[in-house]
């Protein structure tokens, strides 16, 4: 049981699936609001930030897709679960490519759903330390709670998914980061010979362009040939 009640956001119009989530999580010690299609959960995200939602992608009104794409649009982090009952690729890698957390296809078993849900509320507990809210790199602040660069120049806006894999950096200073780790722990893809890092390169590149002063010779988000990237902070 949570030592402190964590509040879940079920977001799904199925009754059945509400009655058992809902008694399932409450008996595991977590606080429940329910929404039974997007517009209302908006709305309780809006005047009760939960810790973490379990969200359908088949909603009356807006698709589960849009919900999340708003609230990360809002630079909202806390965890989004994705609920989906095609076993579609192309549903799980659009939910991840949005801002999803996870996703789990109905039907599915609690056992493994609670599990989920429980590691995705500790690695946002990481995340969310105020330690990591403002990173300094030379003339450079990174204001991660705003999703803003605060360079001499100007501010300079940061994604959702750069904030992200700027704060999976900061958990682990000076250290090399894998593209494998960023792969698994950012986008949440399962890492296999057929996930290319390219993905992460062509990123890191653009994210260079906002936080380094001379990205063409970075001092601080730098490569270690052969492993991955490392984030210089003193």
């Amino acid at each position: 049981m949570p030592p402190n009640k964590q509040t879940i956001l079920i977001v799904e119009d199925e009754p059945s699936l509400i009655f058992t989530l809902k008694d399932t999580l409450e008996n595991e010690g977590y606080e429940t609001l329910i929404a039974e299609n997007g517009i209302d959960a908006l709305k309780i995200v809006d005047e009760t930030r939960p810790d973490l939602m379990i969200l359908d992608v088949m909603l009356p009104g807006i698709s589960g897709f849009d919900v999340c794409k708003k609230i990360r649009d809002k630079k909202l982090m806390f965890p989004i679960i994705i609920l989906t009952a095609r076993d579609q690729e192309i549903d799980k890698v659009t939910g991840l490519n949005i801002g999803a957390d996870d996703y789990i296809t109905k039907p599915f078993g609690v056992k493994e759903l609670l599990a989920r849900i429980q590691a995705r509320l500790r690695r946002s507990d990481n995340y969310s330390g105020k330690k990591n809210d403002m990173i300094t790199l030379g003339e450079v602040t990174l204001d991660l709670k705003e999703g803003v660069v605060r360079r001499p120049d100007g501010d300079v806006e940061l994604t959702t998914r750069e904030v992200e894999v700027i704060r999976f950096l900061a958990n682990y200073p000076n250290e090399p980061v894998t593209r494998k780790a960023l792969l698994e722990n950012v986008w949440r893809y399962e890492f296999s010979s057929n996930t290319s890092t390219r993905t992460v390169d062509v990123h890191i590149s653009k994210l260079r362009t906002k936080v380094e002063m001379r990205p063409d010779d970075p001092r601080y988000l730098v490569t270690m040939h052969g492993v991955g990237y490392m984030l210089k902070i003193s």
